[in-house]
């Protein structure tokens, strides 16, 4: 009997922990948004990955620097970011998550307003979350 409290203890703890991990995740997927339309980049650099990816829905790839770069020059400047659905799943250390939002923007002089299916890919490196892949797709 012992043993059976024990292993139901350790498996909830390990759900609790789960259940953790996709809430944090979730948490900093939603408030890079944030970071993003207020021009945060310190706050975005730290959670960005030295070898992040960022592939845009028209096809676009951008770097960490590129990222950095566009938004000082003010060649990409986000509006706005409503998050409609996000799904994060957690293996081990490495974070998905599925989400739908509307952005608006501009982006070298012309305003935008899409809706996109992101996916975006966490790795915990260090006891941190760090964004290390992300891609977009227009939704019709």
């Amino acid at each position: 009997m012992r043993f059976l409290l024990m292993v139901f203890f350790c498996f909830f703890q390990m759900l609790a922990q789960a259940q953790t991990a996709e809430q944090t995740v979730d948490r900093l997927s939603r408030v890079k948004f944030d970071w993003l339309v207020r021009q945060q980049m310190d706050s975005l650099l730290s959670l960005l990955d030295e070898g992040a990816t960022y592939v845009h829905s028209n096809g676009w790839v951008q770097t960490r620097q590129d990222i950095v770069d566009d938004f000082r020059s003010g060649k990409l400047r986000y509006e706005s970011v409503t998050v409609k659905e996000s799904n994060v799943h957690v293996h081990d250390r490495t974070a998905v998550v599925v989400g739908l939002a509307t952005f608006a923007g501009v982006m070298g002089g012309n305003a935008f307003r899409m809706d996109l299916r992101y996916t975006e890919v966490y790795v915990r490196l260090s006891q941190r979350w760090k964004l290390v892949s992300r891609h977009a797709s227009r939704m019709p």
